[in-house]
């Protein structure tokens, strides 16, 4: 089994807003003539990087819940604006629901054994499932 990667997704309300966030982009980069799949850049470049291309994913953290995953598809060598070193994550654009799981805040990205990865929706829930159960308890918190 394929090995994932889990990584906090900051500043998103919720997975529709990190879908138009990452449509944005492509867009932006489209028009750009660059290539339009979303990726995400990280300081530290994962070592066991041949395990999760095959087949692994980014698993999101909103809003401290696990909800979201994207495919990996690529890893790259590239640079910051102020020259450091850093690895581009190319993820595929697709995003997949997946059944909500809490999770505590952590820095940076770990590396998510497939047994510890929690399972997608399976279509018959409501196709906003993993916010609605964030919304509900937010709003039952008050």
């Amino acid at each position: 089994m394929a090995l994932h990667m889990i990584k906090l997704c900051v500043g998103v309300e919720g997975v529709d807003d990190l879908k138009e966030w990452q449509d944005r982009r492509a867009k932006e980069r489209k028009a750009a003539k660059l290539a339009p799949n979303p990726f995400h850049d990280t300081r530290m470049t994962p070592k066991r990087a041949e395990e999760m291309l095959a087949g692994g994913s980014l698993y999101w953290v909103i809003k401290h819940r696990i909800i979201v995953r994207q495919r990996l598809i690529g890893f790259e060598a590239a640079t910051d604006k102020d020259g450091k070193a850093m690895c581009r994550i190319h993820l595929d654009p697709k995003l997949v629901r997946t059944q909500p799981r809490r999770k505590r805040p952590f820095q940076g990205w770990r590396y998510l054994e497939p047994a510890d990865a929690p399972p997608d929706l399976d279509g018959t829930s409501p196709a906003l499932s993993a916010d609605l159960e964030t919304a509900l308890k937010e709003a039952l918190a008050w």
